[in-house]
């Protein structure tokens, strides 16, 4: 099986540009299937008319799962962005262009995903709320992360502090929803400036926005629970000085 780095740089000249995957996840992060007829394929990779799968971006890991149809079913065992379509990279049999595909994920691996991204949002926000200190970067695997943040040093009691603060929110259980704004709008949100709104493209007209109650706000394309008190326990596990005002802490659920 090719690794999906090379897969897809193999199907650039395949995928035309103006070839468009539904992004079902963008407005329900529940959804665990979907009906989709393929619209492409090359070699064990497939792409479909929409889709409940999320791709690798913005530090978020792809959905796992399977794509059934007629009597055969295959894993997907990647999921990356290619332009504006959706590349599913599969374990097994390859459906047939135009075929009726049926879509399932691990959702128990999506929501622990879910939880954890949203966990990071919480953990921006308290972080700003405490200290106006902006985020630099971050991954996320299932219930662990880590981020990084302009300190230098950082706080004393810091790990603790955080922890009690993040801990608060949860308990808290604020509602967290998505809308779409105008981008003229969303570059006018000083919530939106911080987290750095203004780097989304110029050809990004209308921008997502995840919205904790009170607490946080970021255009973000990932997906999140519905209410903080579904995120669990939160705890620091480490933190690292990744150099001059770059401070990495790692976090996990439970």
């Amino acid at each position: 099986m090719p690794s999906a780095s090379r897969l897809l740089t193999g199907c650039t000249a395949t995928y035309a540009p103006a070839m468009t995957t539904e992004l079902l996840y963008l407005d329900d992060a529940y959804m665990r299937t979907c009906e989709a007829t393929v619209v492409d394929t090359v070699d064990d990779a497939v792409i479909l008319d929409q889709t409940v799968f999320y791709p690798t971006g913005g530090g978020q890991p792809h959905d796992t799962g399977r794509i059934s149809w007629a009597d055969t079913e295959a894993g997907v065992v990647d999921v990356r962005k290619k332009g504006a379509a959706v590349v599913h990279q599969v374990d097994g049999a390859v459906p047939a262009v135009g075929a009726a595909v049926t879509c399932e994920i691990d959702f128990e691996r999506r929501h622990r995903l879910m939880r954890t991204h949203t966990a990071l949002h919480i953990l921006c926000g308290v972080i700003w709320n405490e200290w106006g200190t902006a985020v630099t970067g971050g991954n996320m695997e299932p219930l662990k992360a880590r981020m990084d943040f302009e300190f230098d040093p950082l706080p004393e009691g810091f790990a603790d502090r955080v922890s009690e603060l993040v801990n608060n929110e949860i308990a808290a259980d604020r509602l967290i929803t998505v809308e779409y704004l105008p981008r003229e709008e969303a570059l006018a949100d000083d919530d939106l400036i911080r987290t750095k709104v203004n780097l989304i493209p110029d050809v990004v007209t209308s921008i997502r926005v995840v919205n904790i109650a009170g607490l946080d706000k970021q255009a973000d394309g990932g997906t999140h629970v519905a209410r903080t008190g579904e995120v669990g326990h939160f705890e620091i596990t480490k933190t690292e000085s990744k150099g001059k005002g770059n401070k990495r802490v790692r976090m996990q659920l439970s």
